[in-house]
């Protein structure tokens, strides 16, 4: 089953082209990474998939329904965590997450807010204020959002940002476990690391454009980081360096 299909899927502000022509399919189960440089696309593809933004052209399909004509329905049945998206400063991480369950309409949100707590290591800070947590532990309580109605598809952007190696280990993990239940992660990158190292498909995007695909798998960071190089072009170590 295909949990993500586009077409030619295009968005445009004015004259700049964010994305052209983007046309990609990924398969239910999968972690998808988009890779690429800053400003490449990545998260102009995130919105267009989850109706945040309406395509210039094209068309996009997420979990059997059209963002532009049923962005309500495709909410409902992800998850999702922007890049640098904190919880209300004037909340608890606690407040927060029971307020994301109940828009869900979550059974057991104590549970499960408590479990994830658990996992991703927040519990100590459940019931303070989030203007006073570190930017790992706002980053945390995201995540949790994310996942806390338990669906079937996932979009991050940059799911490792502000985590130091401990708490990034611990999160690939969930990310892992989280996809080998049958559930679909998409998650945009411009870390070669983490691509080479969580996903099963990698779509390399430049310039706004869909590159190249692989499968990671098998391919070291090295590799996939030469794979890299290789399709975005232009002077390998300005390439490098922007991967």
């Amino acid at each position: 089953m295909v949990a993500i299909e586009t077409s030619d899927l295009t968005r445009r502000f004015g004259d700049v082209t964010a994305l052209s022509g983007l046309s990609l399919s990924v398969e239910e189960g999968a972690l998808f990474g988009l890779l690429g440089p800053n400003g490449s696309g990545k998260t102009t593809a995130i919105e267009l998939l989850t109706g945040q933004l309406e395509p210039t052209s094209g068309t996009a399909r997420v979990v059997g329904r059209d963002p532009v004509t049923e962005p309500m329905a495709v909410r409902e049945a992800i998850g999702i965590l922007p890049e640098r998206e904190d919880p209300p400063s004037f909340l608890t991480p606690r407040e927060y997450l029971t307020f994301v369950g109940e828009v869900r309409e979550t059974a057991e949100i104590e549970t499960r807010i408590d479990g994830w707590a658990d996992r991703l290591e927040f519990a100590g800070v459940l019931d303070a204020l989030a203007t006073g947590l570190s930017e790992g532990e706002r980053q945390r309580v995201m995540l949790a959002a994310a996942f806390l109605h338990d669906p079937d598809l996932v979009f991050i952007d940059e799911p490792l940002v502000n985590l130091d190696p401990i708490m990034q280990e611990r999160v690939k993990e969930q990310l892992a476990a989280y996809c080998s239940r049958g559930n679909t992660l998409f998650l945009s990158t411009h870390y070669v690391d983490v691509a080479a190292e969580l996903c099963t498909h990698v779509g390399i995007v430049d310039d706004g454009e869909l590159v190249a695909e692989c499968d990671p798998r098998g391919m070291s960071e090295e590799e996939l980081l030469a794979y890299f190089v290789e399709e975005v072009g232009g002077d390998p170590a300005v390439a490098e360096a922007r991967a």
